[in-house]
């Protein structure tokens, strides 16, 4: 049996560790956990769920994982991979609202399977995602794709500047792991449906468009886009220059009425009108986060500290360390760090596909 050959009950158990973030998640992890049976371990790392989060993560088999953040870098997805006690390279992030479909794990098993020397080819890989509205999983328009399955010794999150934009407390904000190597795409999709009501929709987006704001507001985010992968996989280098994932977000960036082009983009162009009602309200969706992001924009250029009178994360993070058990093995600030690695000889570049609605 080759290390790669784990096996239980005659079902090849695949040899990647999940993470699961979670907080206050009891609506989703039902749904999400099942799809994860085939992985060889998955922690559910949580911030003080009050909802029956934990007992449901524990029903289904998981690792719980307590998680209280310091107000500092690491933030969540860093601190997993220095703290968490993998049994496997191999680390597959999904969000409680996610779920890998059949075809993505049999895609996993096959690739992690692979035999050589050097085992997958890169040392990350994005995995689209493909939004589920009304129950229905969209044929078209605007998915989002983002680094998911890491080898967790060849990539990093960088720490940004923006621990002044309280609304996105503990967990990285819409950015890429830096990677020590080169990054491939899976073909089959991680599916994107949020069981819970539509207002923690409106919740959650409300507090992406704080930071992305914030940080389009002084050129932040600009130095983010700065970094940006081609994501052309393929494409002719000289060609993506003009036409890759790093041009298109600058064009975009720069255009005036945003909410209108992200709305034909998705609706239009990317076909999203025969995705029927479905797909009017997720390019809808996608206008208004884009909307959003501008009327901030042009209210902090009206009232210059808009965005620092937001209650300071700092505030937010003392609450937090007051009240954390003391030796506490798997708070952020016990994190245990990385082993070395490639970071500490070589430069990398930020990987950073921007916003998307999730």
């Amino acid at each position: 049996m080759t290390p790669h050959e784990v096996t239980a009950h005659d079902v090849t158990v695949i040899p990647v560790s999940v993470v699961v973030m979670t907080r206050n998640e009891a609506a989703n992890l039902p749904r999400c956990l099942p799809a994860l049976a085939r992985f060889a371990e998955c922690f559910v790392v949580d911030s003080g769920s009050d909802d029956g989060s934990p007992d449901i993560a524990r029903s289904h088999g998981a690792r719980l994982i307590p998680f209280r953040w310091n107000g500092r870098y690491p933030k969540k997805k860093q601190w997993c991979l220095d703290a968490l006690p993998f049994a496997h390279d191999w680390v597959l992030f999904v969000d409680a609202d996610e779920r890998p479909t059949v075809e993505l794990v049999e895609e996993i098993a096959r690739l992690t399977a692979e035999t050589g020397s050097n085992g997958p080819a890169h040392a990350a890989y994005w995995i689209d995602g493909r939004p589920v509205v009304h129950g229905r999983p969209l044929r078209f328009g605007c998915w989002n794709r983002k680094l998911a399955l890491l080898h967790r010794r060849h990539v990093r999150f960088p720490d940004q500047p923006d621990l002044d934009v309280a609304a996105m407390w503990e967990v990285e904000g819409h950015y890429q792991p830096q990677v020590a190597g080169t990054t491939g795409r899976l073909r089959h999709p991680m599916d994107h449906e949020d069981a819970k009501p539509p207002s923690a929709w409106f919740d959650r987006h409300n507090r992406y468009s704080d930071w992305e704001a914030a940080l389009r507001a002084d050129g932040r985010m600009e130095r983010l886009i700065k970094g940006e992968p081609d994501g052309g996989f393929g494409v002719i280098p000289h060609i993506r220059a003009f036409f890759g994932r790093q041009a298109q977000k600058r064009l975009f960036q720069r255009l005036p009425g945003r909410p209108l082009w992200a709305f034909l983009h998705a609706y239009v162009l990317r076909l999203g009108v025969f995705d029927g009602t479905a797909g009017l309200d997720h390019a809808l969706a996608r206008a208004f986060y884009y909307w959003q992001v501008g009327f901030k924009m042009r209210s902090a250029a009206r009232a210059p500290g808009e965005f620092s009178r937001v209650p300071s994360i700092r505030t937010v993070s003392d609450s937090v360390r007051s009240v954390r058990p003391a030796g506490d093995p798997y708070s952020s600030s016990s994190a245990i760090r990385s082993p070395p690695s490639a970071f500490s000889r070589s430069k990398v570049r930020l990987r950073t596909p921007g916003s998307s609605i999730r």
